[in-house]
This record gives structure tokens, sequence and C-alpha cells, in this order.
């Protein structure tokens, strides 16, 4: 079993993942050079997004992140997603309310990071998050640790800790622990 990384805290930088790779068909990758002579803004986040895609092929970004992660204007972001989705680089499926929230889905006959016939359709998909720091409330940021319920593998045993609840919910007596079912990988 491989092991387990403590949880990445809020704000904190993804790492890259190594073994994260992505496909592109010769042709589209011929269109994109075009894209990047026109119009080096849309070719450029169309980049960004692709290097960020979950295997698939979706990311929800904040404009104004994307722009800072591209270097530009917000206002040059929306006109770089009009266009990208005008010319069919990419679809933008709403989350939020009046399009306050987006997930840009790259083509997958453009770039894709998963087997075509296992990637989902639009009903039921995954996507990367990229939220800043700097967009969120300073409550959030300074929140303590989210309760968590555990759970065992199949190769783990339980070890109850803690004192529990006052009674009548008290703790077993000893040699008395219950064995929790363990969880199928």
């Amino acid at each position: 079993m491989p092991p387990r990384r403590p949880p990445t805290p809020l704000g904190a930088p993804v790492a890259a993942d190594p073994k994260h790779w992505v496909q592109t068909e010769r042709a589209a990758h011929e269109k994109w050079a075009r894209l990047t002579i026109r119009t080096p803004i849309a070719a450029a986040i169309l980049h960004k997004l692709v290097a960020v895609m979950g295997h698939q092929n979706a990311a929800v970004i904040p404009q104004k992140t994307l722009a800072r992660m591209v270097g530009c204007h917000p206002r040059s972001v929306a006109n770089a997603i009009n266009t990208l989705v005008a010319e069919k680089w990419i679809q933008v499926v709403q989350i939020g309310p009046r399009g306050t929230v987006n997930a840009y889905v790259v083509n997958d006959r453009v770039a894709w990071g998963e087997a075509r016939d296992l990637m989902p359709r639009l009903s039921a998909f995954s996507a990367v998050v990229i939220a800043e720091e700097a967009d969120q409330d300073q409550t959030t940021m300074d929140q303590a640790p989210l309760n968590r319920i555990p759970f065992l593998y199949a190769d783990e045993g339980q070890l109850p800790a803690g004192d529990g609840e006052p009674p009548p919910s008290q703790p077993a007596l000893p040699g008395m622990d219950p064995d929790l079912p363990a969880l199928k990988k």
C-alpha cells in the first residue's frame, strides 16, 4: 500500500505529479501553433488549462486567478475564453449562478490525459479546482482542521483511542473493543 500523505492545507501550492501526462493530436497541435500567432493570450490560457486539467479534461479556475497565472488583465482572459469557446478549443460549464463560477473543459480531440472512452460526459465530471489564498476570507484561512471520520483498509487494524463520550456512551471494557469492518481497496 502506498504511504499516506498528510492533507494539504488550504492555500498551499500543489506539488507537480511526475506521472501526470497529456497527449495532443498532431493536427490540433498544428492549429494550436496558429492560434499562438493569432491570439497569444488565448493560446497561453489553453496551455495553462491543459497543464492543470485533471484526467477528465476539466479545471475550475476563477478568471482573475487565470489572469494572474498568465500575466494579463482579467478582461483579456474573458475575451480569450470567448475565442476558445467560439473556436471549439474548450467548453465552459457554468457551476454557480450567473456565470460566477465555471469549469473549463478542454476539447478531448485537442488534448487528453485519460483514455477517451473512460472520460465521463458533462453530467458527471471531476475537475481540478484552483483557488488562491488571496481570494479567501481570513476566517477561512484561520480555521482549525475539520472533523474527519477515519476508515480502515483491509490490511489495517483498529486502535481505539481517547476517552469517548460520557455515559451512557462510554469506552468499551478492556479486551472488548469492537472490530470494525474494513473497506475493500
